[in-house]
C-alpha cells in the first residue's frame, strides 16, 4: 500500500496538486493499525491508503486538509477510549499519534512575455523554486540563452493561451510589449481559476485595459482577482527591481504574507500594489 501512496503523491506533486501526507509515527496499547500506516488526503477529500478508519480517521482527515489550507505540518494524538470503540465499533483502548505532512509541488509561473523584466524574473523564480514557463512570439527573445532553467514556448500568445491546460494552482504574470497583447493575454486569461494572474503597468494602463474588457462584456469579478499593478511597493525602479518586487509578491502570496489595499490591510504587513479601479468596485 505505502508504494501506491507514494505513487499517487508523487503522480499528485507532478500535476502541481497538493496532498497531505498521514502517518501513523507512535502508538501504545492496542490499536487498528501500526506504526508507518500511511493515508494519503487530497484537498478535494478524497483519500488513499488508511490508518485504521473510524471517527478518529475522519477527524485526521479534516485535518488533513487544513494542513493543505495553511501549509503547516502538525502532530495530533488519539486516545482510542470506550466511548470511541463503542462508537466505530473498534476494540481498541490504546494510544496513538499521527503525523500529517503537507506535500506542495513546486509552484507554476507562467510568464506571458519574454522582455526585460521577465528575463529577470524568471532566474530569481527559478531559484526560489517555481517552475518556470516563458511564452513569447519573438524567438530572438524568448531563448535558452536568455532562460536557460525555463520551459519556452515560442508562438502566438493568443493562441497558446486558449489552447494551454494551465493548472488552478498556477501563478501567471502578463508581461507583454504592448497593451494590444496584454488585452489578448487578459481576454485569455481572466476568466480563469488561477492562484495568480497579475498584469504589469501603470494605474493608468491597468485602468484603461479593465475598461476596455468592461465594455467587452468581461464580468466585473474576474477583473476584481487580477493583481494589477504589481509588485509590492519597494520604489522599484530598474528591471531587475520590478522583478524582486513581483517574485516578493509571489513568494508572499503563496505563503500568506501579503496583504492588498484595502480598510482591513494590515498595517505592518507588505502592501500590495494591487488596486480595483473605481468603475469596478464592488455596489457599483
Amino acid at each position: 500500500m505505502s508504494e501506491a501512496i507514494f505513487t499517487a503523491a508523487r503522480d499528485a506533486l507532478e500535476r502541481g496538486e497538493p496532498v497531505a501526507l498521514v502517518t501513523i509515527v507512535r502508538t501504545q496499547g492496542s490499536t487498528p493499525q501500526r506504526v508507518g500506516a500511511k493515508m494519503l488526503v487530497y484537498a478535494d477529500g478524497r483519500t488513499i491508503g488508511t490508518i485504521g478508519g473510524g471517527c478518529y480517521e475522519h477527524d485526521a482527515l479534516g485535518k488533513a486538509r487544513e494542513a493543505l489550507a495553511n501549509s503547516q505540518p502538525r502532530l495530533v494524538a488519539y486516545e482510542l477510549s470506550d466511548d470511541l470503540a463503542e462508537e466505530t465499533g473498534l476494540i481498541c483502548g490504546g494510544r496513538m499519534e499521527v503525523f500529517i505532512e503537507p506535500l506542495e509541488a513546486s509552484p507554476r509561473l507562467y510568464l506571458i512575455g519574454a522582455g526585460h523584466v521577465s528575463f529577470h524574473l524568471a532566474r530569481a523564480a527559478h531559484d526560489a523554486g517555481f517552475r518556470v514557463t516563458v511564452v513569447d512570439d519573438r524567438e530572438k527573445f524568448a531563448s535558452p540563452e536568455r532562460f536557460p532553467d525555463a520551459n519556452l514556448v515560442v508562438e502566438s500568445i493568443p493562441d497558446w493561451l486558449h489552447r494551454a491546460d494551465i493548472p488552478a494552482s498556477a501563478f501567471v504574470v502578463i508581461l507583454t510589449r504592448g497593451h494590444r497583447h496584454d488585452l489578448d493575454a487578459l481576454r485569455a486569461l481572466a476568466a480563469r481559476d488561477l492562484r495568480y494572474l497579475g498584469l504589469i503597468g501603470s494605474r493608468a494602463k491597468v485602468t484603461r485595459l479593465f475598461e476596455a474588457l468592461s465594455a467587452e462584456g468581461m464580468p466585473a469579478e474576474c477583473l476584481r482577482r487580477i493583481f494589477a499593478p504589481i509588485g509590492l511597493d519597494i520604489g522599484a525602479v530598474t528591471p531587475a527591481e520590478i522583478a524582486v518586487s513581483i517574485l516578493a509578491e509571489l513568494i508572499g502570496l503563496r505563503r500568506g504574507h501579503v496583504t492588498v489595499d484595502g480598510p482591513d490591510a494590515a498595517p505592518a504587513a507588505p502592501r500590495s500594489m494591487r488596486q480595483t479601479p473605481r468603475t469596478l468596485a464592488p455596489g457599483r
